[in-house]
């Protein structure tokens, strides 16, 4: 897996964080599914292949490692493309956040 260093290097050589709305238009944010007691399995895998167009596979693995680690994240892009997906899924029960 690539990390990517979120700051900005400018000419002084002196490194500057990036604000949020120079995150909010790369693709660097991640749409992360947390683990809830109320849905199913089923439920959020079926979320995840209709919303997020995950396969069959990759819908259960995420929905296995949100359940066994908490959270999990199911796509990275660019901040309006996922705030889309954010808020099918929530408008479906699921917890999501975009960071």
């Amino acid at each position: 897996m690539l990390y990517i260093c979120t700051a900005m290097q400018t000419n002084s050589n002196i490194i500057e964080p990036q604000t949020k709305e120079d995150l909010k238009s790369t693709s660097r944010n991640n749409l992360i599914l947390y683990n809830d007691d109320k849905n199913s399995f089923d439920h959020v895998i079926e979320c995840l292949v209709n919303i997020c167009d995950h396969d069959v596979i990759q819908a259960e693995q995420c929905a296995y490692i949100a359940n066994y680690k908490g959270r999990c994240d199911i796509k990275k892009g660019e901040y309006k493309y996922l705030k889309d997906l954010k808020d099918a899924l929530i408008g479906k029960g699921l917890i999501v956040t975009i960071e």
